[in-house]
């Protein structure tokens, strides 16, 4: 009797064992229940999306100094006026180098001495061949008529050779005549041709010589006007004497003044929707109790590096300021700025951490019941933690912060939000 009840207990046993295994599975035995996915309301509210961006500040309205833009030749820097330096108009802020230019100046007058020398040497030349062939033309007119003249024509009085021979002699004569012509003809053209090639490399050394004489003139750059001195940096480097500049490279400025403005580095990564007129807030890192109200006045079509030795890529923006104080604001002055990409009085918010990718589509996760739905949506811009909702969502509904389907490891349990991530109220477990 003993035995018979310990077997029925025994088959109990098994089978409160088999009920319990089948409700474990099918409450999701390889993964967490719902119940213990953190969840958060989807909220509809203001947005703000802002990116941080540092640079300078710049005058408005600046001189650029430099080599002559008309100069085609290279210049070497020979000095600088210090960086920074308060200039009046007239100073002499640049000179270069005269070494170079001095060499093109010699080089220009020896070749035009040589291209004199030449044009006298073929023109002595020339009236030579000419009176020369003159000389000939003449003869072989002479002789063309004596030809003529004693032509022996009776065949009584000479033989047929010898009337022949009188024939040949005239046509002979009439050829020579022709081809001293000719040729005097062809040497005054070849003659002419080749004066004219020299001349222009005589024009072509004058050309070189007043060149050259200029850019000697023009070895002092001088301030157009008062201001302070600014070096001008061009990636990454800083002009500096004995460097080697070409016509029309800048090389310093020299800033107005009286209005300034900020010229700051946005990410690449961050610049999605960064445009002109967008607002924006400024300070200097000298004064940063002084913050301006600024508004975007240009943004550079291509992101560039900072520095060429690091390939992080920027986009430069100038913010125009409201107002210059010259008394605290100088060219170059270190500036912070947060500029506002995207805001919005009621747009539809979740967590970052709540949009997934599921069977191709994005979604998230929306509590029904004791499950979980995905619900397809469209992305609008995202910030501060928060993506915003453009469509397929309602404020509301509470969505999941972290998939229900996956399973949780003990990694995954312990990198998972907390309840009520997402900064907002009503987050619950």
């Amino acid at each position: 009797m003993s035995r018979r009840i310990a077997v029925s207990v025994s088959l109990a046993a098994v089978a409160l064992v088999a009920i319990a295994f089948a409700a474990w599975t099918a409450l999701g035995a390889f993964g967490p229940e719902p119940t213990d996915v953190p969840t958060i309301e989807a909220r509809q509210g203001p947005f703000v999306r802002r990116v941080w961006a540092d640079g300078n500040l710049e005058a408005a309205e600046a001189t650029t100094l430099g080599p002559p833009p008309m100069v085609r030749e290279p210049m070497r820097i020979a000095w600088l006026a210090t960086d920074g330096t308060a200039v009046a108009a007239g100073d002499v802020v640049i000179r270069f180098d005269p070494t170079d230019m001095e060499e093109q100046l010699r080089q220009g007058r020896n070749d035009e001495a040589t291209a004199e020398s030449r044009i006298e040497q073929t023109s002595v030349r020339q009236e030579g061949a000419a009176r020369n062939l003159e000389r000939d033309a003449r003869m072989a007119a002479v002789e063309l008529d004596y030809a003529r003249e004693f032509h022996s024509r009776d065949e009584q009085i000479f033989s047929r050779i010898e009337i022949v021979e009188s024939e040949i002699d005239q046509a002979l004569a009439t050829e020579r005549k022709a081809f001293a012509e000719t040729e005097l003809a062809i040497r005054g053209d070849l003659a002419r041709v080749e004066l004219e090639l020299l001349a222009l490399e005589r024009r072509k050394a004058e050309l070189q010589i007043d060149r050259a004489a200029k850019n000697l003139q023009q070895l002092e750059v001088r301030a157009p006007h008062a201001g302070i001195f600014t070096l001008k940096e061009t990636w990454g480097r800083i002009p500096e004497v004995g460097q080697v500049v070409w016509g029309g490279n800048a090389v310093a400025e020299i800033p107005r003044l009286d209005e300034m403005q900020a010229k700051v580095y946005v990410l690449e990564a961050d610049a999605g929707g960064l445009a002109p007129g967008i607002p924006a807030r400024v300070w200097l890192d000298a004064h940063p109790d002084r913050v301006q109200d600024a508004t975007v006045a240009s943004v550079d079509a291509l992101a560039q590096p900072r520095n060429r030795r690091v390939p992080v890529q920027y986009f430069a923006v100038v913010l125009a300021l409201p107002e210059t104080d010259p008394g605290s604001m100088k060219p170059g002055q270190r500036v912070q700025a947060t500029l506002v990409l995207d805001e919005r009085e009621d747009a539809l918010t979740v967590p970052r951490q709540a949009v997934f990718e599921h069977e191709g589509e994005t979604v998230v996760w929306v509590r029904r019941g004791e499950g979980f739905e995905p619900v397809p949506v469209e992305l609008g811009p995202s910030g501060l933690g928060l993506q915003v909702i453009e469509s397929g969502l309602e404020a509301g509904a509470r969505v999941a912060l972290r998939d229900p389907t996956r399973p949780v490891t003990p990694e995954a349990e312990a990198d998972a939000p907390p309840a009520g991530a997402g900064g907002g109220p009503g987050a619950s477990r």
